[in-house]
């Protein structure tokens, strides 16, 4: 992750859940920072095989990072090294002190509960905090917006990443109302279950055209 890229120089949008070559180099195209994948279970999960198969074919400039979910340290550092990852997304219930061997990005999942609390952010090792809506037995992606006066005024020792139920209609809003590092999305990008590239498009212009 470009840690010193900054509001000056426009938000980091990440697209997530990249299954296909042709839907990754498309998003590339209109703009996406960061592509993700997703190893943990899930209606978009990739091999390692897909997963380098399309990362080799990928610009040196956009992050790619895969999306875990209480995997080990060493398996991720393994799927890391063999697809040529840049960056890896927790997602479940790692411990605070997790370290990754490597030269790779850690961003941490903070799920937002309804009741506004979240945890001591000073505790983790991460370049980043991605803040997704919680929901009882799942680990992210469930496409749902939280409440964003929840972030209000949030003290961050690390950058802000935004997700939860973003899409073209509404990431615009999220970014004025939260002024976060970044945004990611997923679900908000999809028709019918599959990435949208017009889609795509229209959000990585709509987020990027705020700052």
């Amino acid at each position: 992750m470009n840690m010193n890229k900054n509001l000056s120089t426009g938000l980091w949008v990440k697209i997530c859940g990249i299954i296909d070559l042709s839907t990754a180099l498309a998003a590339v195209e209109a703009g996406a920072d960061a592509l993700g994948f997703v190893f943990a279970s899930s209606r978009r999960q990739v091999t390692i095989a897909q997963a380098r198969e399309i990362i080799k074919n990928l610009p040196p400039r956009v992050e790619k990072i895969g999306v875990f979910v209480n995997t080990s340290p060493l398996t991720i550092a393994e799927i890391a090294a063999f697809c040529g990852l840049t960056g890896v997304q927790l997602c479940g219930n790692e411990p605070p002190d997790f370290s990754l061997a490597g030269p790779y990005k850690v961003i941490r999942t903070v799920p937002v509960r309804s009741n506004g609390s979240i945890p001591n952010l000073n505790r983790y090792r991460a370049h980043a905090f991605l803040f997704d809506t919680f929901k009882a037995g799942a680990y992210g992606g469930t496409g749902e917006v939280f409440d964003w006066n929840l972030l209000s005024g949030i003290d961050s020792p690390k950058p802000v990443i935004v997700a939860g139920g973003l899409n073209p209609e509404n990431v615009q809003e999220a970014v004025s109302r939260i002024r976060p590092f970044g945004v990611d999305v997923s679900s908000g990008v999809e028709t019918n279950g599959r990435k949208d590239v017009m889609k795509i498009r229209q959000f990585v212009k709509l987020a990027k055209a705020y700052y």
